[in-house]
C-alpha cells in the first residue's frame, strides 16, 4: 500500500510539518510506503486557465499544456493507494503554493466549452480515501467551522476521486514561534493515519 502525502505549508518543521511526520511514522510501523510531496519545494507553475485540458475526454487526467513537475505529481496521485492532504491556514483558506497545486488539478475535469459545469473524471470511480490536515491560530474546532481551508481540502480530494476518511484541524498554534504538536494532537496523528489502512 502507498500514501502519498502533499504539504502545502510554507515552514520546514511547522505544526503542520509535524503532524504529517507522526502519521508517517504510524502508517510506516504499519508497513505502508509513504512518499512526500513538499509543495515549498516543488516546481509547479500557475494554471493559465487556458481550458485545453478540459477539453479532452475520457476518464484519465488529461495533458496540460505547461511542462512542469505537475505531470509527475500526477502519476503520483494516480499511483497511490490513498492520501493525506495537508495545508495550514492562511488567511482563512489554504496557502497560495496549496491554491496552485488545486487548480492545475483542472486536468481531472471534463469541461467542454458548451456545457455549463464540469464533470469530474474520478467521479464515478472506486473512492481511494483522503485524511485532511490543517492548523489555525483560532481554536481548532472554530477554525474548521469558520474558515474556507476544509472545504478547499475536501475540494482537492473529491477531485482526484478520494472520499474524506478523516481530519486533523489544530487550532491554538500562533502562540510562538516553535510551536509543538501536543500528546493529544500527537495521538490523533496516529488514529487518522489507521483509517487510511
Amino acid at each position: 500500500m502507498k500514501i502519498l502525502v502533499i504539504n502545502g505549508s510554507y515552514r520546514a518543521g511547522g505544526v503542520t510539518d509535524q503532524v504529517l511526520g507522526e502519521m508517517e511514522k504510524s502508517l510506516k510501523k504499519a508497513g505502508v510506503e509513504v512518499e512526500n510531496v513538499i509543495l515549498r519545494d516543488y516546481p509547479i507553475e500557475f494554471c493559465l486557465n487556458c481550458r485545453v485540458c478540459n477539453q479532452q475526454p475520457g476518464d484519465v487526467p488529461a495533458e496540460c499544456v505547461q511542462d512542469d513537475g505537475m505531470k509527475g505529481l500526477i502519476d503520483k496521485i494516480e499511483n497511490s493507494d490513498g492520501y493525506i492532504l495537508a495545508s495550514p491556514t492562511n488567511f482563512a483558506a489554504v496557502t497560495a503554493i496549496f491554491k496552485r497545486f488545486l487548480e492545475r488539478l483542472a486536468v481531472y475535469a471534463y469541461w467542454p466549452w458548451d456545457i455549463k459545469s464540469p464533470q469530474y473524471r474520478k467521479e464515478k470511480r472506486q473512492k481511494k480515501k483522503a485524511v485532511l490536515v490543517s492548523s489555525c491560530a483560532a481554536p481548532g474546532f472554530m477554525g474548521s467551522l469558520m474558515f474556507n481551508t476544509l472545504k478547499d481540502l475536501k475540494s482537492t480530494a473529491k477531485v482526484i476521486g478520494a472520499e474524506h476518511v478523516g481530519t486533523i484541524f489544530t487550532g491554538l498554534v500562533a502562540g510562538s514561534p516553535n510551536h509543538k504538536i501536543s500528546e493529544k494532537v500527537k495521538a490523533k496523528a496516529k488514529d487518522q493515519a489507521a483509517k487510511l489502512v
